[in-house]
């Protein structure tokens, strides 16, 4: 009797199969030859989940995206706003190998959107969503009484922080480790409050 494959499950372990060969070969090196390879699939078999390598390509980066998002929705919300923006941003920030293949794909997968479309897009969205949580936890540390000005100038700081220090612990990874990344968010943390 032939094995019954979950579609979602199969979906999920050739995004991590994509993420796999972006980590070791580079973007431009995961076509759909090379990551059903990886997946240890024949290319029909691949291409029965998902039609084309942009699909697939799109899954993948939409998937860092969902993983980050489970993550942080998992966080106590009863915690104090201080707090909380602590545990937020260390679920942002490459500070154990997951995060960071999530961070180097990411940014892999910027690079690529100056030049698709409909990765533009999908990187849109999730720099969407990232600028409205720094905006979240600005709101909530500022208080209700801060000025609308000081809150959005503070949302892009925090924002520009974060975007820095994952670029940083990307390409210097010897120099911006957990430690260093926590040290320099709190200290923002902290005068931020």
């Amino acid at each position: 009797m032939p094995r019954v494959v979950d579609p979602v499950e199969r979906r999920r372990e050739l995004a991590e199969a994509v993420w796999r060969v972006i980590l070791r070969d580079g973007l431009e090196r995961a076509s759909v030859r090379n990551v059903a390879r990886e997946a240890g699939l024949s290319m029909g078999s691949l291409r029965h989940y998902f039609g084309t390598q942009d699909e697939l390509l799109a899954f993948a980066l939409g998937m860092v995206i969902e993983r980050i998002e489970s993550r942080i929705a998992a966080l106590d919300p009863q915690v104090d706003p201080r707090r909380r923006a602590e545990l937020v941003l260390a679920e942002l920030l490459p500070m154990d190998a997951e995060r960071r293949a999530e961070n180097e794909v990411w940014l892999a997968f910027t690079a690529r959107a100056l030049v698709d479309p409909d990765l533009r897009a999908l990187r849109e969205r999730g720099r969407a969503q990232l600028r409205a949580g720094c905006l979240r936890l600005v709101e909530d540390l500022l208080g209700p009484g801060a000025a609308r000005e000081d809150v959005d100038l503070e949302t892009e700081r925090l924002h520009a922080l974060l975007d820095g220090l994952a670029v940083h612990a990307s390409t210097r990874p010897d120099l911006y480790g957990p430690e260093l990344m926590t040290a320099v968010m709190s200290r923002h943390l902290d005068r931020l409050t």
